[in-house]
């Protein structure tokens, strides 16, 4: 297990610099929400690597950025969009910017190289790889289940809030990693449930 046991400042650096990318298809959103589900976790598996699963979430979408927004949405979204071209640009498109933002911040080489191996394939590789890998995926996945995801990705899908947290619903158990995420996601869905009126709308 990698440990750089360094100032949490660093990460404000990184949010600084990785800010530009970040608007783009909602992720000054979705990051925000998906590096705090990050932290809770983080406290279920202590023998994570805090650095990495931490950058690991904040640079992950970062690639979005260097794609044009109608085709994001036109490709990436729909009938195997896992398997779309767009998902494979991203990753590597946030692998290259990722390696560039944590160089200029001095982060050491093996911690850049672990990052880059996370965000290179979190949408499209079907095993994750690593602790690590797994709070990263499940991080990612968690701010779907809160009032904000339901409300931001029911339109990505062309659902109704409703229809779009019944599907959250029945993919909770296949898309989770860990037993935490799993827990988190079912108690956030419960609220979003309360929340939004979904027994009722």
């Amino acid at each position: 297990m990698l440990n750089t046991h360094v100032d949490e400042t660093r990460y404000d650096a990184v949010w600084r610099a990785a800010e530009t990318y970040l608007r783009a298809r909602k992720n000054d959103v979705h990051v925000p929400l998906s590096y705090a589900f990050a932290e809770q976790l983080l406290q279920h598996h202590p023998e994570a690597d805090r650095d990495i699963v931490l950058l690991a979430i904040l640079l992950h979408d970062i690639g979005w950025w260097t794609i044009d927004s109608e085709e994001i949405f036109t490709k990436g979204f729909g009938p195997n969009m896992m398997e779309s071209e767009v998902r494979f640009r991203h990753e590597a498109e946030g692998v290259r910017l990722s390696r560039e933002i944590l160089t200029a911040l001095d982060w050491p080489e093996e911690v850049i190289a672990a990052v880059g191996a996370i965000i290179d394939g979190h949408d499209t590789r079907r095993e994750p790889r690593s602790l690590n890998d797994r709070l990263v995926r499940d991080s990612d996945k968690l701010w779907r289940f809160t009032e904000t995801g339901v409300a931001v990705a029911c339109d990505w899908f062309k659902m109704t809030p409703g229809q779009y947290a019944a599907r959250l619903e029945r993919d909770i158990a296949r898309s989770m990693e860990t037993e935490a995420g799993r827990a988190m996601a079912e108690e956030a869905l419960a609220e979003t449930k309360r929340s939004l009126k979904l027994h009722l709308l």
